[in-house]
């Protein structure tokens, strides 16, 4: 996207006056609302001036004031060269690509900057959610539901942040799947920075998103306007691992504000992490305890010939494997092998060894044993 050459001198186009709205503060989605419904375009309302902009219901004198002024304030060639040279695009909502579900609650994005590509198939995404602070079974629900939510070809949607939403975006790269993580910051800040190269494997097979503009660091209200987005644009959100004060019992209220299924994943009833998830079932969330809990929920969307293969066909001869699986599976043989000796036989990077190992696991070829032991499913099991 390139600066427009008369954007000062001959006002701006409609996509660059989104742009400057959203980066005036206090202006959000609602009172945007309320001024296009009063001037019809965004054009007309950067055109507008303090006097016409505040006998609109809801804006008072500093966001008038900052309206009328945004010439002298708002960096609009700043950020356009920023979009430009950082290789992402601005979306606004009356774009196709526009998530439709989002557009349908009361206060969408103003616009969505974007590292990747929307698909008709994300229009139908779930969102897995849960603690930052997690436990081992915590995560380990959460890249299973993810594996198999994206083998079955449903986009998982997450929020990019440690814990939870970090397994659950492993989990569908590792089955191959589509998924999209939702920041709470501008799109070229990384947060958590040990995230970095995760985004940039996300962005390669799904959508690296955000409603705020470059730069914008993660602060408390940032959370909160980013869990409305995951809500927002999924048809159901799954919580995993949640304490009462957690940013994803807030997702979960938000999906419910929008009418959307909200499920719960029971935990050890000493936990604090399983606190929310079991007050969110008090509260009628859906039990989750796997995906035959949440695909029923929408057969019209997902009809059985996509649904997941039972074990035995899970496993069959049509499945393809990748290269590390294969590599896995031949150093395996037919004994019980622990994941240290396959990763010091291979000399393969850990990473590439643990998604391989855990990608076997979700198709049921091979199991874990205690003490990261694994051998290959056979005999009748599975």
């Amino acid at each position: 996207m390139h600066p427009h050459p008369g954007c000062y001198a001959n006002g701006v186009e409609p996509r660059h006056a989104y742009i400057v709205l959203n980066l005036i503060e206090h202006l959000g989605p609602v009172r945007l609302r309320q001024l296009l419904n009063a001037f019809g375009d965004p054009v007309s309302i950067l055109n507008a001036d303090a006097d016409q902009l505040q006998q609109v219901h809801g804006i008072g004198p500093d966001v008038a004031g900052a309206i009328a002024t945004w010439r002298g304030t708002v960096d609009l060639e700043g950020e356009l060269r920023r979009i430009d040279d950082f290789g992402c695009r601005v979306l606004c909502m009356e774009d196709p690509e526009y998530p439709p579900l989002l557009r349908e609650i009361y206060d969408p994005p103003i616009v969505l900057y974007l590292k990747g590509t929307l698909t008709p198939a994300d229009r139908n995404g779930l969102a897995i959610v849960g603690s930052r602070q997690t436990t081992s079974y915590g995560n380990e629900v959460a890249r299973r539901f993810a594996y198999q939510l994206a083998y079955t070809g449903v986009t998982v949607v997450s929020g990019g942040a440690r814990g939870i939403d970090t397994a659950a975006h492993q989990g569908a790269l590792a089955a191959g799947g589509r998924t999209v993580a939702v920041l709470g910051t501008g799109i070229n800040r990384v947060f958590p920075p040990e995230n970095r190269e995760l985004f940039e494997r996300i962005a390669e097979r799904g959508v690296v998103m955000t409603q705020f503009p470059f730069d914008r660091p993660a602060d408390k209200q940032s959370f909160p306007i980013r869990n409305r987005i995951v809500a927002g644009m999924t048809i159901g959100t799954i919580v995993v691992e949640a304490n009462l004060t957690s940013g994803a019992m807030i997702t979960a209220n938000f999906a419910t504000d929008y009418g959307r299924q909200v499920f719960a994943v029971p935990g050890r009833i000493d936990s604090p992490r399983s606190k929310g998830c079991h007050e969110l079932l008090k509260k009628g969330a859906k039990l989750c305890e796997g995906l035959d809990d949440v695909l029923p929920e929408f057969e019209y969307l997902f009809p059985p010939p996509n649904r997941p293969a039972g074990p035995a066909a899970a496993a069959g001869p049509a499945l393809t494997l990748s290269e590390p699986e294969e590599a896995v599976l031949r150093a395996l043989g037919t004994e019980e092998r622990e994941a240290d000796e396959i990763l010091r036989e291979l000399g393969m990077p850990t990473a590439a060894v643990n998604v391989a190992l855990f990608s076997l696991e979700m198709k049921r070829m091979i199991r874990q044993l205690p003490g990261r032991r694994f051998r290959r499913v056979g005999g009748g099991e599975g």
